[in-house]
């Protein structure tokens, strides 16, 4: 279905809106806008401070922030597209510390604003795919997770970096369900997570990242389908073998461990070869590797189908 487009919030105003929205008349500036509480929260994030235009971009328009923002997969606050921007409101995001341990020289415990600060920020626009067939454009700030994971030191055993996120019931109400096996858990291999591309995400369109998104901190590794970025993060392990991960727990006929978005595999219970943008009604090819064919190095001699 195609979004009408009296329902997206013009860029212009999303860029004034601090000047509209101060303080405790945010909810009800937000009111003003067409905008449900949550979504004023979102609207009002503080800028951050952005070094640079990344050199990963794409020419092509960028997905709507109200779009960004409401239709989400977050299964820790609902298994529907609208509950995430309905009850992430509840995720207390200071303050926030990430556990970095396992195979590194380095072990430690780092604040998220205190990391932030180790590294320059960069904008970078990247397509993101969802499974289901359906995909985004997304202008991200944050910074390559390649740098971070060099400054852990990592030993010769490291292979594999694996990902957890917060495990909060009382913050987080999709967790007192089992839809999934809890907390969310996620991996990469050592050269996937060193790659220019991947991306440790702090925010989006200029702005802190929402909770419903995946805040204070999240994975974008956009050349693999969205379930792979990881949000909310509070722990990175580099490891010796494959780490878990919580699809592939649930599915493992439907959900690999590379995940790699690959037209010639079909997912199970739909194709995977054509998706749609959301905003747009018709739907377009899907590239190999989700249009990022620098990445492909990675899978040499690889059987891309046997390891989906």
């Amino acid at each position: 279905m195609k979004i009408p487009s009296r329902e997206i919030t013009p860029e212009n105003l999303y860029l004034r809106r601090r000047e509209l929205i101060k303080g405790g008349a945010a909810i009800a500036a937000g009111t003003a806008l067409g905008l449900s509480g949550c979504e004023a929260r979102a609207q009002t994030g503080a800028a951050l401070t952005i070094a640079k235009k990344g050199q990963y971009k794409v020419d092509e328009g960028q997905t709507p922030f109200k779009d960004i923002t409401t239709y989400n997969n977050y299964y820790e606050f609902g298994t529907s597209k609208g509950e995430p921007a309905e009850n992430a409101h509840r995720l207390k995001t200071r303050p926030w510390t990430i556990k970095f341990d396992g195979e590194i020289g380095k072990p430690q415990t780092m604040d998220i604003d205190s990391l932030i600060k180790l590294f320059p920020l960069e904008e970078r626009v990247y397509r993101m795919r969802c499974v289901e067939a359906w995909s985004m454009v997304i202008p991200w700030a944050g910074f390559p997770l390649g740098p971070l994971l060099k400054r852990l030191e990592p030993t010769s055993k490291a292979k594999y970096v694996a990902f957890e996120t917060l495990n909060a019931p009382d913050q987080m109400p999709g967790q007192k369900y089992p839809s999934l096996p809890w907390p969310y858990v996620e991996g990469l291999r050592i050269d996937e997570a060193m790659h220019p591309l991947t991306l440790f995400a702090v925010g989006l369109y200029g702005r802190v990242m929402p909770n419903q998104n995946g805040a204070p901190v999240r994975l974008v590794v956009p050349w693999k389908y969205g379930f792979k970025g990881i949000k909310s993060i509070v722990r990175v392990s580099l490891v010796e073998t494959q780490p878990p991960t919580s699809w592939n727990r649930q599915g493992p006929n439907e959900y690999g461990f590379y995940s790699n978005v690959n037209p010639a595999v079909d997912h199970p219970r739909w194709s995977q070869s054509s998706e749609r943008r959301i905003g747009e009604f018709r739907k377009r090819k899907t590239l190999p590797f989700n249009g990022y064919p620098e990445v492909a190095s990675l899978y040499a001699g690889m059987d891309l189908k046997k390891n989906f």
